[in-house]
């Protein structure tokens, strides 16, 4: 029997690359969602402790390492020999489909293996080559079959350059849907103080180091001009809290720490200082008043980034928008006194809040999709099924020949 044949006879076989902690819980997800609809499809790939306990074999887990402090040059010499252990194993069985999670460095390359070895591709949470580093579209569309993305402009843009697209909702949406929210917890946080003002420093703990100061510079200026403010800190994880609490311990705030409470915190708040990244879309969702905050290099960007980047906003809900819905003070600021005249403004003038409020609605509500993890298990059976059915076509196309 042939390899074409015997792969169109067996059980499909997935090859499933994730990187990243995130990464593992949405392939988790996905892997989930597949076997609800079709228990045959085995998955083998590069997988973290949720894809495992779903079911996933694993060549190699990247997610401790990802996590692990020390920056991306020490995981480059793992990274490149992950990926001849790939290439060889793509090489040497019968892949039917390779579906590759998010980080672009990896799985760009790892992409490129699958369709050298003659695997087609599906990208789930494609790189966000339209803010920057444009130049990769070529090579996003000469490697991959088919995408599967999170944000709802992203199908129309892929598709624009030649790549199937299909939006398949957030999954950030899933869990903020899924949540409970205590409604005893919001009414304390109400009865400490008004206004209430949330503080969102990120969940990685660079992130925290680069933000936080600022928005507790911008957190005390507005305590001192409305005394009756309280603050609900977010905290992530033990390593933004190891960097936060030194912090708050100084400064001269009302506040209370609120970990694994974003519901609840942002159910209360009537704004939001919140840094730049995916918080800013759970803020969003909340339909709550912000302002996005990240404070990185200003010689990186003046160097490369505002060379790369494509993009005039940058925070996702304005990208969202197309405008400047929500203020927002990246990639880089020199002071934080215009972030303060921004926040006073906001709760000084009467309706500033309420009208960012409805005009976060308008643009997020309609945009909210539930179920990634389902609309992408649909997506990765029908690509099974058409490659099956193209395999059969080729096979029989042969016999054809042969005779």
């Amino acid at each position: 029997m042939s390899a074409v044949s015997e792969r169109a006879s067996s059980e499909p076989v997935i090859f499933i690359s994730a990187a990243e902690p995130s990464a593992d819980l949405h392939g988790a997800s996905l892997i989930k969602a597949v076997h609800q609809i079709d228990p045959a499809v085995r998955f083998v790939g590069v997988a973290g402790p949720k894809m495992q306990r779903a079911g996933c074999e694993v060549i190699e887990d990247m997610t401790a390492h990802a996590a692990m402090a020390g920056g991306v040059i020490k995981l480059v010499p793992r990274a490149l020999a992950l990926l001849r252990k790939c290439k060889k194993r793509l090489n040497q069985q019968k892949f039917d489909l390779a579906i590759v999670i998010d980080s672009p460095t990896l799985n760009l390359p790892m992409a490129k293996h699958a369709r050298n070895a003659g695997i087609p591709v599906l990208y789930f949470i494609a790189p966000q080559v339209w803010a920057w580093a444009e130049g990769r579209i070529r090579r996003l569309r000469a490697r991959v079959r088919q995408l599967a993305v999170i944000l709802p402009f992203e199908e129309e843009y892929f598709r624009g350059h030649g790549i199937q697209a299909d939006y398949v909702g957030h999954p950030l949406f899933d869990s903020l849907a899924k949540r409970d929210i205590d409604q005893e917890k919001i009414k304390n946080i109400r009865d400490r103080g008004t206004p209430v003002v949330g503080i969102l420093p990120g969940s990685r703990g660079h992130v925290a180091s680069e933000v936080f100061p600022g928005q507790l510079e911008v957190a005390q200026a507005i305590q001192q001009a409305h005394p009756e403010t309280h603050f609900c800190v977010s905290i992530a994880n033990d390593k933004t809290e190891a960097i936060i609490t030194p912090l708050l311990e100084k400064a001269n705030i009302n506040h209370s720490l609120h970990r694994n409470e974003n519901g609840e915190v942002l159910s209360a708040a009537d704004m939001v200082l919140v840094a730049s990244g995916t918080a800013t879309l759970e803020t969003a969702y909340y339909n709550v008043p912000m302002i996005v905050m990240y404070n990185g290099s200003w010689l990186g960007y003046e160097l490369a980034g505002r060379w790369l980047i494509k993009t005039k906003l940058f925070s996702l809900v304005n990208i969202l928008a197309g405008k400047e819905l929500v203020p927002e003070f990246m990639p880089y600021y020199k002071s934080t006194k215009p972030i303060i005249a921004k926040a006073l403004e906001l709760l000084d003038t009467p309706g500033k809040l309420d009208q960012m409020r409805s005009e976060i609605a308008a643009t997020i509500n309609p945009l909210v999709k539930t179920g990634a993890s389902e609309n992408t298990a649909k997506i990765v059976l029908e690509l099974l099924s058409r490659l099956k059915a193209e395999t059969a076509t080729c096979v029989e196309e042969n016999v054809v020949t042969e005779s």
